[in-house]
């Protein structure tokens, strides 16, 4: 073999190297933007552990602050409460359209976070502190407005006036 299949090759393999480094950093950037959820998707039985616990979880989106301990959620239309060492009771919110956390303080209700569930995006938001608060979730066919006040110091949801 002479010198130049030598080099020819060893070109070749070369090329052959980089072109795989480049394919694989395309992959992994096209695929974390795709999922669109750093970490990937979690189950549902992963974010009811991660409300559970007694640390912040972050709720990643635009516009939306850190879940608190002792906020829960469940089926649309229930409710779960736990008391804030910062100020009056906080209370999560489910509707088909998404969820909300909000709570009660010395300038009335204020909506700490909000998430629009898969297919929906959140249209407007008003999120406090005030007499009353509320998100609207906008799907393609449907739109849920979730209207929270303070009734005594817990965080109830409220029919639209």
């Amino acid at each position: 073999m002479g010198r130049r299949s030598i080099l020819v090759a060893t070109g070749w393999v070369a090329t052959a190297a980089i072109a795989t480094l480049i394919g694989l950093g395309a992959i992994r950037l096209v695929g974390e933007s795709l999922t669109g959820t750093p970490g990937g998707v979690r189950s549902e039985a992963d974010i009811e552990r991660a409300l559970a616990s007694p640390e912040p979880v972050p709720t990643p989106g635009p516009g939306t602050a850190p879940a608190t301990p002792g906020t829960t959620s469940t089926a649309p239309g229930t409710t779960g409460t736990a008391p804030s060492a910062s100020s009056g009771a906080r209370r999560g919110f489910a509707t088909d359209g998404g969820t909300a956390v909000a709570e009660c303080g010395v300038g009335g209700v204020r909506l700490v976070s909000w998430a629009p569930a898969q297919g929906y995006r959140v249209r407007d938001v008003d999120r406090g502190p005030d007499d009353d608060v509320e998100v609207t979730f906008q799907g393609a066919t449907r739109e849920y407005e979730l209207k929270v006040r303070c009734i005594g110091s817990e965080p109830v949801s409220v029919a639209d006036d």
